[in-house]
């Protein structure tokens, strides 16, 4: 048995709320909603046991919805096209990360491929690769080859951790290597060897918030580094940003009116993708900075609990939520999952 179906009947674990911090949230109308909107909405809000007859039949349906099925088609390709942008939400490793935030994992129709064509690009150093070509005039070849970045290789080793994948040999060591990347500052624009002197626009002493970010959300899959002092410390270089919003911003990584627009799927440096990945460490629960943010994540709600977008990725519009006519449930289903870890502020 190779050791991706070795994995098979892993199950995404994530906290539940207590049904007592949702008294507001518009629980019927998400369970009414698509398959994948349903199943998380028992697993993250109501709590229900993935063996539950109801978890099960909406686990079966999402896996047989078409969207999902040419999603995972899709990825069988991996890695795709050469990465030219990182924040382009259509690139393959968001994709990923989208599959493994719906809860798929390793054993189900069609991930095995994709798991194993990734495991395939481990680099000498232990984090996964991409192809890459970054232009000379920014520090890079100019020439295609494969590389990572701290701005993608945490992204794909969440995924994996999410699959089911988190004990695996060679996705632990790709997670020590980049939490061995951690400053007192949080984490730098750090690169692989291959891609040479190559980083971004900011000064080489400060924090890159959106690697910062990235890292967080993968070491929150790993239990022994959660309570850490390289999360601590990369939790408390974010919320430092949001106290100091109108005057610092490292890696031209703003937190102003753009940042704050409500928008799903987390792809990039935005509210609603900083709020999930701080309120999965329980010990910031009480954090006024981060309960600042969370109240004006419930301020946009409406009368019925429900949210409506205010920006949408260009490369989801296909999907309940690339729209901003009306509310969406899984960006609903999102909000109440952070106002929830917090208590419903």
């Amino acid at each position: 048995m190779n050791r991706t179906a070795e994995k098979i009947g892993t199950k995404l674990k994530d906290p539940v709320q207590k049904k007592s911090d949702l008294k507001s949230a518009p629980v019927t109308w998400l369970l009414e909603g698509e398959p994948w909107v349903a199943y998380r909405t028992r697993r993250d809000l109501l709590g229900e046991s993935e063996k539950a007859p109801a978890v099960k039949s909406e686990r079966a349906s999402m896996l047989a919805e078409p969207a999902v099925k040419n999603l995972v088609k899709e990825l069988s390709a991996w890695p795709g096209k050469v990465i030219a942008s990182h924040k382009s939400a259509g690139q393959p490793f968001h994709k990923l990360t989208f599959l493994a935030d719906l809860g798929l994992a390793a054993g189900d129709p069609g991930m095995d491929r994709i798991i194993a064509r990734i495991l395939k690009s481990r680099s000498a150093e232990g984090p996964f690769q991409l192809p890459m070509n970054i232009p000379v005039h920014f520090g890079g070849t100019g020439k295609e080859q494969w590389a990572w970045a701290l701005c993608d290789a945490p992204l794909i080793v969440y995924a994996l951790a999410r699959f089911g994948l988190g004990k695996d040999r060679e996705v632990r060591a790709a997670a020590d290597h980049l939490a061995g990347l951690a400053r007192d500052n949080g984490w730098p624009c750090a690169v692989s060897k291959e891609l040479g002197k190559f980083r971004g626009p900011g000064r080489k002493e400060d924090p890159c918030p959106f690697a910062t970010l990235a890292m967080l959300k993968m070491l929150s899959e790993f239990p022994d580094f959660t309570d850490g002092p390289a999360c601590r410390k990369g939790a408390e270089s974010l919320l430092a940003l949001w106290n100091k919003s109108r005057t610092e911003h490292p890696y031209i990584f703003y937190m102003g009116t753009d940042f704050r627009k409500l928008k799903v799927p987390f792809v990039w440096y935005d509210l609603m993708h900083v709020l999930d990945v701080l309120t999965r460490f329980s010990w910031l629960k009480k954090d006024k900075r981060l309960l600042d943010m969370a109240k004006i994540l419930k301020g946009k709600s409406g009368g019925d609990g429900r949210f409506t977008l205010e920006s949408v990725w260009a490369a989801w519009k296909e999907w309940e939520f690339g729209q901003k006519k009306g509310p969406s449930r899984w960006l609903t289903l999102a909000a109440w999952r952070i106002l929830g870890r917090l208590g419903a502020v």
